[in-house]
């Protein structure tokens, strides 16, 4: 919960206020705002996003995935998919502030034109949550206009995990989806290999991971 407080500063101390929140990505108010929790030893949300984040760039580097500067709440990373022209894959993302069970959301798209693909993606989209769906039960997700969306959830976990526990279970998911995804395409031409493949990426996904979202 957040309210607003008038308060008196020096011009000097703002425009250093404000050069520290170009150079970091926020604005004003968030960087006072973790200047003054750091001085009292608590621990924002941002602040507990920025570590997820920076684990979450540690787990993919030197992958095949490129990763974009996060935000305060939002974290993307893009990764090639082995079709016509290379269509890019964006995976974002966002941290929730409140309190609750969903710790976030998970956003895939993917920039196109083309219906084809469009409509190659809705499959995947669909063929994965009815594999998530046969494992673990009714999973919140959104598939429309080529896009899907998904809530995030630890299971095996309370929402108070360090944030280099959480930044790696998300990671993990977004791995498995993506290897996933890539398996689906390579194996357009015989569905049936491709649910299997998909299948097998998601069983290994359970597998190697006590915590999952």
């Amino acid at each position: 919960m957040k309210n607003v407080y008038s308060i008196v500063l020096s011009s000097d101390v703002v425009d250093k206020i404000d050069r520290l929140a170009y150079e970091r990505g926020t604005n004003r108010s968030n960087m006072i705002n973790q200047i003054l929790a750091e001085y009292v030893s608590y621990t924002t949300p941002e602040k507990r996003f920025q570590e997820i984040f920076r684990h979450m760039q540690d787990m993919f580097e030197g992958s095949a995935f490129k990763t974009l500067e996060p935000s305060d709440t939002m974290f993307s990373l893009r990764s090639a998919l082995a079709y016509k022209y290379n269509p890019t894959v964006r995976y974002s993302v966002e941290l929730y502030r409140t309190d609750g069970e969903e710790i976030g959301e998970l956003r895939v798209s993917l920039r196109t034109q083309n219906a084809g693909l469009v409509l190659y993606m809705t499959q995947f989209y669909r063929l994965w949550n009815k594999i998530e769906q046969s494992y673990r039960g009714d999973v919140a997700c959104r598939i429309a206009d080529g896009k899907y969306s998904r809530k995030l959830i630890l299971k095996g976990a309370d929402n108070e995990s360090c944030g280099a526990d959480v930044g790696q279970v998300i990671a993990a998911y977004i791995d498995a989806f993506d290897r996933a995804l890539k398996t689906f395409f390579y194996h357009l031409e015989t569905p049936s290999k491709a649910a299997a493949g998909v299948e097998e990426v998601y069983r290994r996904y359970i597998f190697e991971n006590q915590v999952l979202i």
